[in-house]
């Protein structure tokens, strides 16, 4: 009887509780649920998703650094090298995000990967001006006293305006980790909502913006770290532009209707990146608000 009985024991303490939560549950539970079977292609896109995100936190560091102190190579033969080294961040950045692009790249990289190799590229381009960007020792400006000091305050509120900016619009979709946590967890990925809010209800591009104070804040502008930044405005200019026609595209009347009474930078009215043409704001707001809803209740329906 006693050998009878644990025997029962041993039998069910061998058996699962139903109830005990397991670590593979647990990772679905928290909507991260990894599929069945482990492939060559999955190992790769993990390793890929992880080692963009890395390689972005460097390249923030790196970013910081060659702003706020420039380079310290100083070569003959400087400007063709630099310029070439600004351009070609600039052009490559503005074409990877056309929806002609996307297309094309559609039947070898899925939608959810494109957020990722935008953001490598991006790094990529910045770490080869970190790496080989020649600087010189003709100064244009050099400030000193409080004007250093409220040039190097506007370099920093730069910063901080730059990352609260991303933060509205959602950082993930930015480096592409949203996007690829739905294909790490094989769930679709819902379509994004628009709703401005914050700096977006006062002008549609903060984040350019805040990313000319990092380029023209800076109490020492040596003759190459004006012809970056000649280029990158330039850049941001068309990029602003650009962005508008694409987000119209993706968004439709909704993000018309938003150009209609938010302007693309403080204090412009006309042009390309001023308000499209007079309007009701109260009217316009709340066709944007109703399309926001309508796509919300669509995304729950599916």
């Amino acid at each position: 009887m006693q050998k009878r009985r644990s025997q029962q024991q041993g039998l069910v303490e061998s058996c699962p509780d139903p109830n005990a939560v397991i670590p593979g549950a647990a990772i679905r539970l928290a909507g991260f649920a990894p599929r069945s079977s482990i492939s060559l292609s999955r190992c790769t896109g993990f390793i890929a998703g992880v080692a963009t995100q890395a390689l972005f936190a460097l390249t923030v560091v790196y970013l910081f650094s060659f702003l706020r102190y420039g380079p310290e190579r100083q070569l003959a033969h400087w400007f063709g090298i630099d310029l070439l080294l600004a351009l070609q961040f600039a052009v490559p950045h503005s074409w990877l995000l056309h929806p002609k692009t996307r297309k094309l790249l559609s039947p070898w990289i899925r939608p959810e990967f494109h957020g990722l190799l935008f953001c490598a590229c991006t790094c990529i381009s910045l770490m080869l001006i970190f790496a080989f960007w020649r600087t010189t020792n003709v100064v244009v400006w050099e400030a000193s006293g409080i004007t250093k000091t409220a040039l190097l305050g506007g370099f920093y509120l730069s910063w901080v305006s730059l990352l609260y900016s991303i933060s509205l619009t959602g950082l993930g979709y930015q480096t592409g980790w949203t996007q690829w946590t739905y294909w790490y967890a094989g769930s679709r990925m819902p379509l994004r909502t628009f709703q401005p809010r914050s700096l977006y209800a006062c002008f549609r591009h903060p984040v350019y913006l805040s990313f000319l104070g990092l380029i023209w804040f800076t109490p020492r502008m040596t003759l190459d770290h004006a012809v970056l930044t000649a280029v990158w405005t330039v850049y941001i200019y068309v990029g602003s532009i650009l962005k508008d026609e694409r987000l119209a595209f993706y968004l439709g009347s909704a993000y018309r209707d938003y150009q209609r009474i938010v302007p693309g930078y403080p204090l412009l009215r006309r042009g390309p990146l001023g308000i499209l043409r007079t309007a009701a704001p109260t009217e316009c707001l709340n066709s944007i608000a109703d399309k926001a809803r309508e796509d919300a209740v669509r995304n729950r329906a599916a």
